[in-house]
């Protein structure tokens, strides 16, 4: 029988005494937005920045004349890699603030330049303006790579809706041969809008449930939701071929909306040829590394994506 981690119990049952009493209907994207924000914003509050690290604000021109505000961490030592990060929020929440000390984390200890990407959000900006503000990051890192991170490689990463837009971007990238990239690194990523019904097994511990799935969806894909008009650069699990996509790191817990999608893109990875690292993590729900940092499964969970981004 599934049952959550002891460890991340205490933690989810905070999380969700701070969430409205009665949960908002679908489509409601303004009270899931609040809610997202100030959960988020109340975690990273708790933790003690890194300030091994220097971090730097900038924009660049994005698609249609946006101007995409960009966010550089570099770690004391010369980096090795360049990643862009991408962060969660499910298309219709999230911001810089909120992820700082995820990427100051992932800078400091893996040794990697962290390049995270303020994208437009849903329903305000529906696709494509987040996976163009995406490739616009990666076109930056790349361009700038050898003058601001010499010898360094590039890599797209992103954790829940972030994680669907780093595998959209990587996307985009392979298929206007933007690159090359030297991995793609997508934590419980939110992959494929057509998952709309949970696992009844599952369904019990959902931090992110099918209402929340379908509103943010619809948010992003507009008209489009529900048809079978929603491209690959959308919804990366529609894709007809992942030929020549990067080395792939995938996470997701075994107590998430997204562990079958996430498990049935790996399989799709690796019948295309692609190198994939693959964690599913027993008792883990999503978002469980943010609820519970110190918990032995985050612990784990942070420590194997340090040594991959470590290896880049």
């Amino acid at each position: 029988m599934l049952s959550i981690d002891n460890e991340l119990l205490e933690a989810v049952g905070a999380i969700a005494a701070a969430a409205p009493p009665t949960p908002p209907a679908v489509g409601d994207w303004r009270t899931r937005r609040a809610t997202i924000d100030a959960v988020y914003g109340g975690l990273a509050a708790a933790v003690t920045p890194d300030n091994r690290v220097q971090v730097v604000d900038f924009t660049v021109p994005s698609a249609d004349g946006h101007t995409l505000a960009l966010r550089l961490y570099k770690p004391a030592n010369p980096p090795h890699a360049l990643v862009v990060y991408l962060h969660g929020g499910g298309f219709i929440a999230g911001s810089l603030d909120g992820y700082d000390h995820i990427c100051r984390h992932y800078a400091s200890e893996a040794g990697v330049a962290v390049v995270a990407v303020d994208y437009r959000l849903a329903p305000e900006a529906p696709f494509p303006a987040a996976v163009e503000d995406g490739v616009a990051a990666v076109r930056w890192a790349i361009e700038h790579a050898a003058e601001r991170v010499p010898g360094a490689r590039v890599a797209v990463m992103g954790d829940s809706a972030g994680g669907g837009l780093a595998a959209a971007t990587a996307l985009v990238c392979r298929d206007g041969e933007i690159g090359p990239l030297a991995a793609q690194i997508l934590v419980y990523p939110m992959l494929d809008d057509r998952t709309a019904v949970a696992d009844p097994a599952v369904e019990p511990f959902l931090g992110w449930s099918v209402a929340d799935n379908i509103t943010g969806w619809r948010a992003y894909l507009g008209a489009r939701y529900g048809t079978d008009d929603v491209p690959a650069s959308a919804s990366v699990s529609r894709a007809e071929s992942l030929h020549d996509l990067p080395a792939t790191y995938l996470e997701v817990g075994q107590l998430d909306l997204f562990c079958a999608e996430t498990v049935a893109y790996a399989e799709r990875l690796m019948q295309h040829n692609v190198a994939v690292h693959l964690s599913v993590r027993p008792g883990a729900v999503h978002g469980f590394d943010q609820f519970a940092p110190e918990s032995r499964v985050a612990r784990g969970a942070m420590a194997d994506r340090v040594a991959f981004l470590k290896n880049l």
